[in-house]
């Protein structure tokens, strides 16, 4: 047994990213500012978009998203049930109808067939998952898309690296949304980012973004005099500060480097976990780059001496930190009290949501790291 908890998604946070942070708190800026805008332009390079939107939260980005597409009430927005609850939660709060579909149960990702069954005329949007970093079947969504005459949003929470045959994940959709939440591949401890090549929509959630004022309002303290601003809508307060910026910058910067790592340990896993009773992840798709987010077991209940509990349970003892991604969210009691659902309605995101377990998976893991956790399993299930 280890000597000490490894944390689950512990991020790697190295000296530049500090010593960034220090300097932003003695610069006395440390609201939405300069770093923030910096940050912006950065990830939007890195995307290679025309308009890049530094948020609160991956939650407030999706929620910008809705709005600006024009999501209402009566609508209905389809969603995945193998997702976590801000993928819904924000089509309730636009007051529409989340309305859910089933995943693959070798990728996760959401069924393009399912979603072609819960179109109606209600159906506004759709928005995708790219689960643990796979990108989704955005060819034949965005077919249906164009069909259908429906908007699409991308949470890509897990997916900043990920890439779809030839084109970046966020880029395929009308808005692609981030999260840089701390156990993300791109960490600024809470924050996330909105992309859109539609000028409209960035204005739209830029002004959305920050109390509903004009465009550029937190430049009203600045050095060059202050600015009077209009509130033109009733908006939120969703915006990224520069404390965040200030670790976002060399998180992005670092970002190939720590893919390089994850993808090491990966590999590793998927060798030493071989002949175990678990479902280890699907071969990735040619034409794609998996972001490599999570790492996700199935616990093969037909074949293990333990349930996927059980499982968790004996890891902590063991130490070791796990996480569990996710529960079907179609049965959670809020949703199933909205939407009427029962068990059975979504098998494959069930029979996933009842096996899957997260081990840790960060760059921030060394070695010997990597040799415990694949010990304790081992241990778990021979």
């Amino acid at each position: 047994m280890r000597d000490t908890f490894l944390v689950f998604g512990s991020p790697l946070i190295e000296s530049r990213e500090i010593d960034e942070v220090v300097a932003t708190l003695k610069s006395g800026w440390i609201g939405t500012g300069p770093k923030t805008h910096r940050f912006e332009e950065d990830f939007r390079a890195y995307k290679g978009v025309k308009y890049a939107i530094a948020l609160s939260s991956c939650t407030a980005a999706l929620h910008l998203a809705l709005k600006v597409v024009g999501v209402k009430s009566g609508d209905e927005v389809i969603v995945p049930s193998m997702t976590f609850a801000a993928t819904a939660n924000t089509v309730v709060h636009c007051g529409a109808m989340p309305v859910f579909a089933d995943c693959d149960t070798k990728t996760q990702n959401i069924d393009p067939a399912d979603i072609r069954r819960k179109i109606t005329k209600r159906t506004k949007a759709i928005v995708v998952v790219h689960m643990a970093g796979r990108p989704c079947e955005m060819n034949e969504i965005m077919a249906l898309a164009k069909k259908f005459k429906l908007k699409v949003i991308e949470d890509a929470a897990h997916a900043v690296e990920t890439e779809y045959k030839g084109k970046k994940i966020g880029t395929i959709g009308d808005i692609g949304t981030f999260s840089f939440y701390v156990t993300k591949n791109l960490v600024t401890a809470e924050g996330g980012m909105a992309i859109t090549n539609n000028k409209k929509y960035a204005e739209e959630m830029r002004v959305l973004s920050l109390h509903g004022m004009s465009a550029d309002a937190w430049k009203r303290y600045g050095d060059d005099g202050y600015k009077h601003y209009d509130v033109v809508e009733a908006g939120y307060k969703y915006n990224m500060t520069d404390i965040q910026a200030s670790l976002g910058l060399h998180q992005l910067a670092r970002v190939e480097k720590n893919w390089k790592r994850r993808e090491k340990i990966w590999n590793r896993y998927m060798k030493e976990l071989t002949g175990l009773p678990v479902i280890l992840p699907a071969p990735i798709e040619k034409g794609t780059r998996h972001a490599y987010h999570l790492f996700t077991i199935l616990v093969d209940t037909d074949k293990a001496k333990v349930s996927r509990d059980q499982f968790l349970s004996e890891m902590t003892k063991r130490n070791i930190g796990t996480g569990v991604h996710f529960c079907a969210l179609h049965l959670q009691p809020f949703y199933r009290k909205l939407c009427g659902h029962k068990v059975g309605d979504l098998p494959n995101s069930e029979w996933i949501g009842d096996r899957t377990v997260s081990i840790p998976f960060s760059a921030k893991l060394t070695d010997d790291d990597v040799s415990d956790v694949i010990a304790a399993i081992k241990e778990i299930l021979s």
